[in-house]
């Protein structure tokens, strides 16, 4: 299993836009072949910062059964009007199984 991060800066004013976006475009991301769950975290004390946090099968899931397909292209299209800069992603994988 792998853990997406996605760091996402939102521009002020337009977090709530931003959360109905991602709405319209979580199924696309979460009925993805090879993702396990998706969720969508929100900052307190900063609130036009989010973090996506996406467990997948693999890398290769990823970006092979969503980054390169359309799924992506619509995702993108919802919420990326939305950046204030371009997200921040790495991978993770647990350090303790």
């Amino acid at each position: 299993m792998v853990l997406e991060v996605a760091l996402i800066d939102v521009l002020p004013g337009q977090e709530e836009a931003f959360a109905v976006a991602y709405g319209k475009g979580h199924e696309a991301l979460a009925t993805t072949p090879g993702c396990r769950s998706v969720r969508m975290t929100r900052g307190v004390e900063s609130p036009s910062s989010f973090v996506l946090l996406v467990e997948w099968d693999s890398i290769d899931a990823h970006i092979e059964n969503f980054r390169n397909t359309e799924r992506f292209n619509v995702w993108r299209g919802l919420i990326g009007p939305y950046f204030a800069a371009p997200p921040v992603v790495e991978h993770f994988i647990d350090v303790l199984a």
